[in-house]
């Protein structure tokens, strides 16, 4: 019997196929404007209607929502394979065939703490080019907002100790579990477990050991010396695999003889049970045989309620891995179940120069502010950010600082990005000038916005 077997595909988006990250109704619309004649100048706002948990947001995303706005291009071969698939003239198709975006973008700098119903994106361009950008542009914000929002409230309730993301194998995909490297280290993270967010964004990189390399030995204490013969410098023992007592006074064992020959054991991981009790026991037992230099960290179904509650409660954990929770954005609490989405969405707000917005009576908080807008962002007395201030693009009020900065102009970029580190200090700065109140885990207070004009 012959078999002919289809080689599998990776089925990763390449830099050629970017223009086809597109809902199909932005290339009809685009069709029907084409054939009509509409060559309107409009402005859309990315903005998010509702904060889903918590009080405040982290802007995140714009460095690869700006590669897709001045790369996007229709190549031969897409040209090509969407005039085979059915509704789209070839005459509308061969005016994608030099697409360029000359229009403006103005947007919040990533890092940022944002708020519900203020602009954080402001692109201004050709009706039919702007919105081409839309479902690129809420995929790639709504989620790396949502990541960074709550790497940072991971990190807050972690009190000053290491975070690590460790939530690739449970992202919703592989380029979710890339950005979500990314966004995590932004919102705070000290590090990730995925080494391609290290090569792609110099993110550091760590691990410690599996299971598996536990029970290929014959026993625990081999597997531990095994591992620390072959590293000596950066030694952390997972010593949850059969009993976690006792693979705490096996790591003990292992940390004596590596002191023997001049090195130190770095770390002992739980990755289960109750890690209260568990990190409290294991701290006693290397405290008792003098090596109160090797850190616990601690994993398993962790998040920031889950943190704090074990800091409250005295656990001795010097630092954490958090996966699932964090690289799906969860928005719920322990004890609820939540969407783990931003709906951040992207409106039509100018065109022409003339405010528009949709009135949506059936559902009046799907309402639309008209006009393109500045956000302006106050300081009290005391160095805090006091509230924000949205007015329309030629209103300028006289206090704050506008937060809305020039980042394409004319299809060219004018912006210089920021590496990841910077940006991850960025926002800690900012979100040291938030008061407690608003970082509150339980109850946090809403920020002030206030909208004077649309």
């Amino acid at each position: 019997m012959n078999i002919n077997p289809t080689s599998p595909q990776s089925v990763l988006l390449t830099e050629d196929e970017l223009s086809l990250f597109v809902d199909y109704y932005q290339l009809t619309m685009g069709q029907a404007d084409f054939q009509n004649g509409n060559d309107a100048v409009i402005t859309a706002n990315y903005y998010v209607r509702k904060i889903p948990q918590g009080a405040y947001l982290i802007a995140a995303g714009l460095e690869q929502v700006i590669h897709y706005v001045l790369n996007l291009r229709f190549t031969d071969d897409v040209l090509n394979w969407l005039s085979q698939r059915g509704e789209l003239s070839d005459a509308y198709l061969n005016s994608l065939r030099d697409f360029r975006f000359e229009g403006s973008v103005f947007a919040v700098s990533e890092g940022t703490p944002v708020f519900a119903n203020e602009p954080i994106i402001n692109v201004t361009g050709r009706s039919r080019d702007v919105q081409l950008f839309e479902t690129y542009l809420l995929s790639v914000m709504n989620f790396q907002t949502l990541i960074a929002t709550k790497a940072s409230r991971i990190v807050h309730a972690a009190r000053d100790k290491p975070v690590y993301d460790f939530g690739a194998r449970r992202a919703h995909g592989r380029d979710a579990g890339i950005l979500a490297a990314r966004a995590s280290f932004i919102g705070g993270a000290s590090g990730t477990s995925l080494v391609i967010a290290g090569r792609y964004f110099e993110i550091p990189y760590v691990g410690t050991m599996a299971h598996k390399f536990v029970l290929e030995r014959p026993t625990e204490i081999e597997a531990f010396r095994e591992y620390a013969n072959v590293f000596p410098k950066n030694t952390t023992l997972l010593i949850d695999t059969y009993n976690t007592v006792e693979g705490a006074k096996n790591a003990c064992i292992v940390a004596h003889e590596m002191e023997a020959r001049g090195t130190q054991l770095n770390a002992v991981r739980l990755d289960s049970g109750d890690l209260l009790s568990l990190s409290k026991e294991v701290r006693y037992i290397l405290d008792k045989e003098k090596l109160a230099y090797v850190q616990i960290i601690a994993s398993h179904e962790l998040d920031e309620y889950r943190i704090d509650a074990l800091l409250s409660e005295g656990a001795p954990i010097d630092a954490f891995g958090v996966g699932t929770r964090l690289a799906t954005g969860n928005t719920s609490n322990l004890d609820e179940r939540g969407v783990s989405a931003l709906g951040g969405v992207f409106k039509l707000v100018e065109r022409e120069g003339v405010p528009v917005g949709k009135l949506s009576l059936d559902e009046p908080e799907k309402a639309t502010h008209p006009g393109r807008k500045q956000v302006y962002r106050q300081i009290d007395a005391d160095g805090y950010y006091e509230k924000d201030i949205t007015v329309l693009w030629d209103e300028p009020i006289p206090e704050g600082e506008p937060l809305l900065v020039p980042i394409v102009s004319n299809g060219e970029l004018v912006y210089n990005f920021p590496n990841i580190a910077d940006i991850q200090a960025r926002t800690k700065v900012e979100l040291s000038k938030l008061r407690e109140c608003h970082k509150n885990l339980y109850d946090a207070e809403a920020y002030p916005v206030e909208i004077l004009s649309g």
